[in-house]
């Protein structure tokens, strides 16, 4: 049985991880390339940066979100040993701190804040 399992967690992770970048880099190209025209067009040439800033910002997010999700599955279905459980732990605390650091840069208060 787990001769079928790793395999299949094998690709599942690969498949998350290239969604995760593909994420990323799609966000950070509609960002940098189509949203400044958009914004030109309706002429909001004042909140390019912002608008800009914040649709790269959460596509980082969205995308840290699925290559924490790969590692997870790595780790627990394909490579379960204390070394790879350690790496995984100090993957996961740089993420989530650059995910909350993240989030207070966008939104300037902490995710667990309530929205004034």
């Amino acid at each position: 049985m787990l001769d079928l399992v790793k395999p299949i967690a094998e690709w599942g992770v690969a498949i998350m991880e290239v969604i995760g970048i593909f994420i990323i880099a799609g966000f950070a190209c509609y960002a940098l390339l189509f949203e400044p025209l958009f914004l030109l067009k309706q002429d909001k040439v004042e909140s390019i940066f912002l608008q800009v800033r914040q649709r790269l910002g959460r596509g980082i997010l969205l995308g840290l979100e699925f290559l924490v999700a790969a590692d997870i599955i790595h780790t627990v279905a394909v490579e379960l040993t204390f070394e790879t459980v350690g790496i995984l732990a100090i993957v996961v605390l740089i993420r989530t701190f650059l995910s909350f650091t993240l989030e207070v840069e966008l939104s300037g208060r902490w995710p667990w804040q309530k929205k004034e």
